[in-house]
């Protein structure tokens, strides 16, 4: 990892590959934030890199998956011993079940639903908790309400889920922090969505940097 100054804001970008997470990371690192940005995929995050880069920033890579439970704990042992605190985690890190009835749910897509959705969520709000008091910093997070509508029945239970553990860790550090914000991104053109809605005439979405913009303009 590379070192920064005191005065050089840090954010954790975590689903940082592709889509809004990635949009968000390139816009932070365009307004000077150093990134350290987390996905499973290294191509993915290597173009990041370049993108980032090619805007004046700096990032650091970090391959790992979320629902490894022992490589995000090292990572915030790593953060809080190079740089001690953390400014911003932006939970962008999902995993979208294929769309399927509730009544044939696929047991593999269930564990993979819970893991990274939930159980990763929690985690990662306990091991980075106390780096963002330290910061003192903000979490973020993104809404989908899709529970209850038919066919979304893993993705939707599981991101509600995963809300709701926000929701309560926001209530709860309201007075001593870190501040916890829960936000509704705009319908944007990402792989997730062309799965969920093929065929879906995508010219009225909004783009992910443009979303990223107005995302982080709430900080």
């Amino acid at each position: 990892m590379t070192d920064r100054t005191s005065s050089e804001k840090l954010a954790l970008v975590t689903g940082a590959s592709r889509g809004l997470g990635r949009a968000i990371a390139e816009e932070l690192g365009a307004q000077g934030w150093h990134v350290l940005a987390v996905a499973r995929t290294t191509g993915g995050l290597e173009e990041l890199d370049d993108a980032i880069r090619a805007k004046g920033g700096a990032a650091t890579l970090a391959p790992l998956d979320v629902t490894n439970e022992g490589a995000m704990a090292h990572l915030a042992q790593s953060i809080l011993a190079r740089w001690g605190r953390l400014d911003l985690w932006v939970h962008a890190a999902v995993h979208a079940a294929p769309l399927s009835p509730a009544a044939h749910t696929d047991p593999r897509d269930l564990d993979k639903s819970v893991a990274c959705n939930l159980r990763a969520t929690a985690q990662l709000i306990t091991v980075l908790a106390p780096l963002l008091q330290a910061g003192p910093g903000t979490a973020m997070f993104f809404d989908d309400p899709r529970a209850g509508e038919k066919f979304f029945g893993l993705y939707g239970a599981t991101k509600a889920a995963q809300i709701a553990l926000a929701h309560s860790w926001q209530a709860e550090s309201a007075k001593t922090g870190p501040r916890v914000l829960i936000e509704m991104p705009a319908p944007m053109p990402t792989a997730t969505r062309a799965r969920f809605f093929p065929g879906e005439d995508r010219a009225p979405l909004t783009h992910p940097s443009t979303e990223a913009r107005r995302l982080l303009a709430l900080l």
